[in-house]
C-alpha cells in the first residue's frame, strides 16, 4: 500500500521558521507534537479541554480542531516558547507562586490563555479570568490557585508586587 502524499507547510513555531511535510488530513496538534513539542497535550480530541491550547497568530486556539494546513504562513506560540512572552512568563510566575498548578495536564493551555487574557486585558477581576479560563478543564486545583495566580501576574504585569501568598 503506498503511503499518502504530504504536503509541506512553512510557519513559525516558537519564533522559528519551520519549513515540515504532514499528511494533508493531519491536526495542528499532531504537527507540533510531531516537531517534538510535547506541551501541547491531548486531552478530549474534541476541543472541549483547552489541554491542547496554542496562540495561533496571536489568537487562542485548540490545535485538536485546526487542521494543521490552516497554519500555513502563520506564527504559532507553544507552551515552549512562553517564557520569551512578558505576559505568558508573567502567568507562569503566577500560576507557581499561588499553587495553580499540580498535576501538569491542563497548566500549558491555563498559561496560554491566561496570557492572552492579560494582553487584552491588563487589571482583569474575576469573572474576566474565570470566564477566559473557561474552555481549560482542570480536575486538580479547584482554579482557586489558578485564578489567585492570573491576578498575580496581572498585579506582576502592572509594576506590583507578585510573588508569595495571599491573593
Amino acid at each position: 500500500m503506498a503511503e499518502a502524499p504530504r504536503i509541506t507547510l512553512e510557519l513559525t513555531v516558537n519564533g522559528a521558521p519551520r519549513r515540515v511535510a504532514t499528511l494533508p488530513g493531519a491536526r495542528l496538534l499532531d504537527l507540533l507534537r510531531g516537531m517534538d513539542l510535547t506541551g501541547v497535550k491531548e486531552g478530549c480530541g474534541e476541543g472541549e479541554c483547552g489541554a491542547c491550547a496554542v496562540l495561533l497568530d496571536g489568537r487562542l486556539v485548540n490545535s485538536c480542531l485546526v487542521p494543521a494546513a490552516q497554519a500555513q504562513g502563520s506564527t504559532v506560540l507553544t507552551i515552549e516558547g512562553a517564557a520569551a512572552d512578558r505576559e505568558l512568563a508573567a502567568a507562569q510566575r503566577g500560576l507557581l507562586d499561588r499553587a495553580g498548578v499540580q498535576c501538569g495536564i491542563c497548566t500549558p493551555g491555563v498559561v496560554l490563555a491566561a496570557g492572552a487574557l492579560l494582553k487584552r486585558i491588563p487589571d482583569p477581576d474575576e469573572e474576566e479570568i474565570r470566564g477566559a479560563l473557561a474552555g481549560n478543564l482542570c480536575r486538580c486545583t479547584g482554579y482557586v490557585g489558578i485564578v489567585a495566580g492570573v491576578r498575580a501576574a496581572a498585579r506582576e504585569l502592572r509594576g506590583g508586587p507578585s510573588a508569595g501568598g495571599g491573593a
